[in-house]
């Protein structure tokens, strides 16, 4: 069964809040970290996932982010504090190569 993932990411400073769906955390979290793009994530350092959550169909994960990304910040880090409270990178439990 195909897993899809919201996932909210950060810098170190924690000054930005990235808000992203993807089929593929680890890849993802690795392109943000290590990618030479020119966007966002590369300008603000995004490279710090904090929060993620998973979806079996693509149209729910594509909601949720939407959702998510109509949100004041406040109510953002209300939520990655649900699952992270101390804003840990999740990525170096997850995924061991990263």
């Amino acid at each position: 069964m195909k897993a899809y993932y919201v996932y909210l990411m950060t810098n170190v400073s924690r000054v930005v809040l990235y808000t992203g769906v993807t089929n593929d955390l680890e890849r993802r979290v690795w392109e943000h970290r290590y990618a030479d793009g020119k966007g966002f994530t590369k300008k603000y350092r995004v490279t710090r996932l904090v929060y993620h959550e998973t979806y079996n169909r693509i149209d729910d994960a594509i909601a949720r982010e939407k959702e998510i990304k109509g949100w004041r910040r406040s109510k953002k880090n209300a939520l990655v504090e649900t699952l992270n409270p101390r804003w840990t990178d999740l990525s170096v439990e997850l995924f061991e190569r990263l």
